[in-house]
């Protein structure tokens, strides 16, 4: 009897972490948002830029990326493009010296070794111009007044850093796509509302700005530089805001192993972030920024630990009611969760499914990038995931 008391107890626990976690956090966020918000104020400027760009075998995209930047709506006299190839081995490094030859304002810099995207920003960043630096990956592409809009929140003084809205297309490819999306959505608006009310947590690696003065070149071990930087931005007491009409358009991840792989190495540098930045946890340093840190990133990435603890108690006290309910709606969530992964490899679509499959996902991608994390095994080189 004392050991289901005790299960209960751990039960209830769990529960009320996960429900706030995933449900009250959101709302109260929304709320402070809605009656406490403290909005940008922007103006029309076109400081110097620095547009950065890292690649690795990127030959399918690194063309339409350089002829997307050009093209955007911005004084190309305040416009420097470097492209940092990091070991690449196909006709990446061919097309970037093609260009040399085309824009008086584009560089581009070619390691034969593979060394990271860290390490290669590390070289770069003490020889920018720009005022403002602006971080972008190969695939995605600017909409014509991203760079603007980016700028814009560059004239209030106490904006450090910006991230853009990063919209994802093909969304009817797959069920996981449509679970991907969702999710995604979700995090931006939680993005968007704690902009609102002071800053952000981290930023979008598709399309973020950051003040020159403020750039901490991040550790040569760091796994997210769009985390390490805006927290060091926060660090200085300055902001860290969304602005949603600047925007980069993706391709959404298609498979459950792409989504996977993706998660794994963004989790396990979750991990080494929240021992990097423990002081930003704590509430004597900024009690709203540690709020929003400890709510939405280390209680999402530990998720995992409360569900398994979660299915664990209700297991031993599944023959009391109300918990054999509760017990019963794990398990058919879990079984849609399987049912959906079969689904994927005969190539169905039921959007319906999607979400719990999804859900499941991202927090087994957790749990290896803890350990990953733990046992030091993530390297900070990027793995591509083969998409289908």
């Amino acid at each position: 009897m004392r050991n289901k008391e005790v299960s209960k107890v751990i039960f209830w626990l769990s529960f009320f972490i996960l429900v706030y976690t995933y449900l009250v956090y959101p709302f109260i966020i929304w709320l402070l948002s809605s009656l406490y918000p403290k909005p940008v104020k922007k103006g029309s400027i076109t400081p110097k830029i620095s547009f950065i760009v890292v690649v690795y075998n990127e030959e399918r995209y690194i063309m339409n990326k350089i002829e997307n930047i050009f093209s955007l709506d911005y004084p190309k006299e305040n416009l420097e493009v470097i492209v940092l190839s990091d070991g690449s081995t196909d006709n990446t490094n061919v097309i970037l010296k093609e260009y040399s030859s085309k824009y008086t304002n584009y560089k581009f810099i070619i390691s034969k070794e593979r060394i990271g995207k860290v390490n290669m920003l590390r070289k770069v960043l003490p020889y920018l111009g720009g005022e403002i630096i602006v971080f972008s990956d190969a695939r995605q592409i600017f909409a014509q007044d991203a760079l603007k809009k980016l700028a814009s929140n560059f004239f209030d003084d106490t904006v450090g850093c910006v991230s853009g809205e990063l919209v994802f297309k093909g969304e009817n490819e797959s069920g996981v796509a449509k679970g991907v999306s969702f999710y995604w959505r979700y995090e931006k608006l939680m993005r968007k509302w704690e902009s609102n009310i002071y800053s952000m947590i981290g930023a979008t690696g598709a399309i973020y700005a950051v003040r020159r003065k403020l750039l901490v070149p991040p550790p040569p071990n760091t796994i997210l530089d769009d985390m390490f930087i805006p927290l060091k931005v926060v660090e200085k007491s300055f902001r860290v805001v969304f602005e949603n009409e600047a925007k980069a358009y993706d391709k959404v991840a298609t498979t459950s192993e792409e989504e996977f792989t993706r998660k794994v190495r963004t989790l396990a540098g979750n991990f080494q972030l929240f021992v990097l930045f423990k002081r930003e946890l704590n509430p004597f340093f900024n009690p709203i920024f540690a709020w929003e840190l400890f709510s939405h990133k280390l209680l999402r990435a530990i998720a995992f630990f409360f569900l398994i603890i979660l299915f664990v108690t209700n297991f031993f006290i599944r023959d009391i009611f109300p918990y054999n309910v509760f017990f019963l709606l794990q398990v058919i969530f879990y079984f849609l969760g399987i049912v959906s992964a079969i689904i994927e490899k005969l190539n169905f679509k039921i959007k319906l499914l999607s979400l719990p499959y999804v859900f499941i996902i991202l927090n087994l991608a957790s749990l290896v990038g803890f350990l990953r994390f733990i046992f030091g095994k993530q390297d900070v080189k990027w793995e591509k995931a083969i998409s289908k």
